[in-house]
């Protein structure tokens, strides 16, 4: 919902719809940061090329694409729905027609009366394929796994509800905290309760029958796992725009792309102009971790290997001074992650007050409280869907932890994020100067 995506101190009165467009959000953004003179600190267009930890100086070694620099302490913001990740197919990169994936758009590129395939049925496809479907002559989606499809109740705001919500920002506030403790509500439920999922799972069942026409189809697109293992997909356009005429849905696994098309395991070679790979990102191996150098010179990436772990999805032992916000063992799988982004600001914030008022050079989290803390969300998720669902999905690390994600609520989140528990920290004063004699 559009309040979700607002900040707690930047409340907006003015969203169109109940569910705002990308475009909305995108100038809710910029205002945000042009009020905030954010713009005004940020160096844009920069990639970081590697960041490594100098024990003798206490600092961060930082280099981009155009800068050098150091800093006392490296935040890394870039999240984790961020890097693409391309599909694994044979002849992928012979394909001649236009490629590109749904995290990394080539608007230069029309569609309008093209043959396009789309990879993938997840979170992005269902907002892709019915605004495809609209241009397109064809439209094949090729799907892997079938998704639990609620419907969403989207409408416009009226000029009325903006005014009011205008005169009384104090509702504003509440509405948005309500969405906030209900949606927690019931992810808590569906992570925990196996009756409840069922419950939701025939409030989709029944959502299809109603929209899906075709039994062969709703076969197709009815999921073999339980409802919140993977993201639930809130949408009430998905289904309606896979009943036009002009879409097929293929469930056939794809064994290989040639120059001019998309070949199926029966044998099928689907010709199309153009293909959308809507199949996700890097989340627990995210290619920044691969540059980041921290107390050894080892990188994050092989420091953490295939298991992931990050101390209140913040810090991680061997890398002072380090932060990630928004990344690791953060998720929610439910809610717009700006929660869980502004809990992590806040202990971040209460860090560096913390370095300030006792003279810290650095802070760095002990191996032991790193361990005691994974041991504890790991018997946090025994028993949750994400344990028992019976699903491969993008919260899962290659160890099969589902490492992504934060098995509580929230609101829970915030709790333990509040306050910079030094206790757990390694901590080291900064040198002090002599005084001069004489």
């Amino acid at each position: 919902p559009s309040h979700l995506y607002s900040f707690s101190f930047a409340p907006n009165p003015d969203w169109e719809r109940t569910f705002s467009s990308g475009r909305q959000i995108w100038e809710y953004s910029q205002k945000v940061a042009r009020d905030l003179n954010t713009a005004e600190r940020t160096r844009f267009g920069e990639e970081v090329l590697d960041a490594s930890w100098d024990e003798d100086r206490a600092v961060w070694s930082i280099r981009t694409t155009t800068l050098e620099l150091t800093a006392d302490v490296l935040i890394d913001g870039s999240g984790v729905l961020t890097d693409p990740t391309y599909p694994d197919i044979e002849g992928l990169d012979r394909f001649q027609g236009a490629l590109f994936h749904s995290g990394d758009w080539n608007h230069d590129h029309d569609l309008t009366g093209a043959r396009v395939a789309v990879i993938g049925t997840g979170a992005s496809a269902i907002q892709i394929v019915p605004e495809l479907q609209k241009r397109v002559a064809h439209l094949t989606v090729f799907q892997r796994t079938a998704g639990w499809v609620i419907p969403r109740n989207d409408r416009d705001v009226t000029d009325a509800e903006r005014r009011v919500l205008r005169a009384v920002p104090q509702l504003q506030k509440l509405i948005r905290g309500w969405q906030f403790v209900y949606r927690d509500g019931v992810m808590l439920k569906v992570m925990h309760h196996r009756r409840f999922r069922r419950f939701i799972q025939a409030i989709s069942k029944a959502y299809m029958r109603a929209t899906i026409d075709d039994p062969a189809l709703r076969a197709k697109l009815t999921p073999d796992f339980e409802v919140g293992c993977k993201r639930i997909l809130i949408t009430s356009v998905w289904y309606p725009a896979l009943n036009q005429p002009n879409v097929d849905l293929e469930t056939s696994r794809i064994t290989e792309i040639r120059e001019h098309g998309v070949v199926t395991a029966d044998g099928v070679e689907h010709e199309v102009d153009a293909i959308v790979c809507a199949t996700g990102f890097h989340v627990t191996d995210p290619p920044i971790a691969g540059r980041i150098h921290g107390r050894d010179g080892q990188t994050l990436a092989a420091w953490w290997g295939d298991a992931p772990k990050a101390y209140r999805g913040l810090t991680t032992a061997n890398f002072p001074n380090m932060f990630r916000i928004g990344s690791i063992g953060t998720g929610t799988g439910h809610m717009s992650q700006i929660m869980q982004i502004e809990s992590g600001a806040a202990y971040v914030i209460d860090a560096l007050r913390t370095m300030e008022e006792r003279g810290l050079s650095s802070v760095e989290v002990t191996q032991d409280a790193q361990d005691q803390y994974a041991r504890k969300v790991h018997e946090m998720v025994k028993g949750t869907v994400w344990a028992v669902g019976g699903c491969d999905s993008w919260y899962l690390d290659p160890s099969g932890e589902p490492s992504a994600v934060w098995p509580s609520s929230a609101w829970h989140y915030r709790k333990w994020t509040k306050h910079f528990d030094a206790e757990a920290y390694r901590v080291t004063e900064r040198a002090r100067t002599a005084a001069p004699v004489g």
